[in-house]
């Protein structure tokens, strides 16, 4: 379905309650909005929809999450909204923070966690947790050591509960206190130490390491948070906000594994054309002992063996969304981008694309793919969405 919105992802709360977020892809012109639907899994037709939520004039990819106590909490730029089941605004929390945030987790708590976007400047980015019921803040928001780019992802242990925040050139953890939110001053590891890379997205928390892929502050990226409000301009921007354009640095695409107990860091180099780059985190198969990358930017998709890091396969797949791994099968679902977009189910043992389907997506971008009940997937993208079976 062309729907002309920049949609974001897709979550089911209870069996066969699907619902979709996004905001609006306002990069000139009329303000933009956040927006929440429940949509029919069959057909996409939009079941209840939110009014427009407010995002503080912030035009950038929020997050959707399904709590315990039955609600939706989007967060859409400088806004954090608890929503029913049937779309309705339950609360609205203004973040103290005037800036695009990216980062939304519900920790075992319950609490709500969420983070701004920074690429550079002098402020740095800030972690707030707030209360599920009211939204109000649990404590002062926590000010990050460097600016942060990438989402955030949490892992409860037996140490207990952490969250993995990327910053320019070094990973940091937080851990989660009844009243903050504890920066680890024992745990920095450097993933970079020049600027022949990019800046880290996400991580991949899996089997006592974060994964991650560096070069993702890519052109478009810079452009969006060069503006304030982030990613509104005076005169549509158009192709400068492609994620296609030749990469600000001259390194190739890497791959770096961080273990979440010692800090170290080990590096691989799957890809040997300069300029990579990504706007999504890799994914770890640990039933089949690989880490799974790619090169957005320059095009091809790597398998590596977890333990070595020696590269076991690779194609031509030109990958950029968040994927989906399905164990049993060993199958992944990525997007590959052939001028439109295309979604193909890949053999992990392998690399081998076994199935494709042409979405027809004039616009790829590294938004989510959420797995249906059976089979099935769930597509967003600027001005697209889509159910897919295989």
């Amino acid at each position: 379905m062309r729907n002309g919105r920049w949609n974001v992802m897709v979550i089911r709360r209870d069996p066969g309650e699907w619902f979709l977020s996004g905001t609006m892809a306002a990069f000139h012109g009329d303000p933009p909005f956040g927006w929440v639907q429940r949509i029919d899994p069959k057909t996409l037709e939009v079941l209840a929809e939110t009014p427009p939520l407010p995002c503080g004039d912030h035009v950038w990819c929020g997050a959707i999450a399904a709590h315990a106590n039955g609600s939706l909490y989007n967060v859409n730029g400088s806004y954090l909204h608890r929503i029913s089941p049937d779309c309705e605004i339950l609360a609205e929390k203004r973040l103290p923070v005037d800036q695009a945030h990216n980062g939304l987790l519900i920790l075992s708590d319950g609490s709500i966690v969420t983070k701004d976007l920074r690429l550079a400047g002098d402020k740095r980015s800030t972690m707030t947790r707030l209360d599920p019921e009211s939204l109000e803040l649990l404590h002062e928001p926590v000010t990050l050591p460097e600016v942060s780019m990438g989402r955030i992802a949490a892992d409860l242990t037996e140490e207990g509960e952490a969250i993995y925040v990327p910053g320019v050139d070094r990973l940091f953890r937080l851990w989660v206190e009844p009243d903050g939110l504890r920066l680890d001053e024992t745990w920095q590891p450097a993933y970079r130490t020049d600027d022949t890379h990019g800046m880290a997205w996400d991580s991949c928390l899996s089997n006592d390491h974060g994964w991650i892929m560096n070069c993702g502050d890519i052109t478009g990226v810079r452009a969006i948070f060069g503006k304030h409000p982030n990613g509104r301009f005076a005169v549509a921007p158009g192709k400068q906000l492609s994620w296609q354009h030749a990469a600000p640095w001259s390194g190739p695409q890497q791959l770096l594994r961080v273990n979440l107990d010692s800090g170290e860091v080990a590096t691989a180099h799957p890809f040997e054309t300069p300029g990579g780059g990504i706007i999504a985190p890799p994914v770890h198969i640990p039933d089949h002992g690989l880490i799974v990358c790619w090169d957005s930017i320059n095009g091809g998709m790597a398998g590596l063996d977890d333990l070595t890091l020696e590269t076991l396969w690779t194609n031509d797949v030109r990958a950029t969304m968040q994927p989906v791994v399905f164990a049993e099968s060993g199958e992944i679902v990525i997007n590959d981008f052939t001028g439109t977009d295309d979604v193909v189910v890949i053999d992990a043992p392998t690399g081998e694309v076994t199935a494709r389907v042409k979405v027809g997506s004039p616009i790829a971008n590294g938004m989510f793919l959420t797995a249906g009940d059976d089979r099935d997937i769930f597509y967003c993208s600027t001005l697209t969405v889509a159910h897919i079976a295989f």
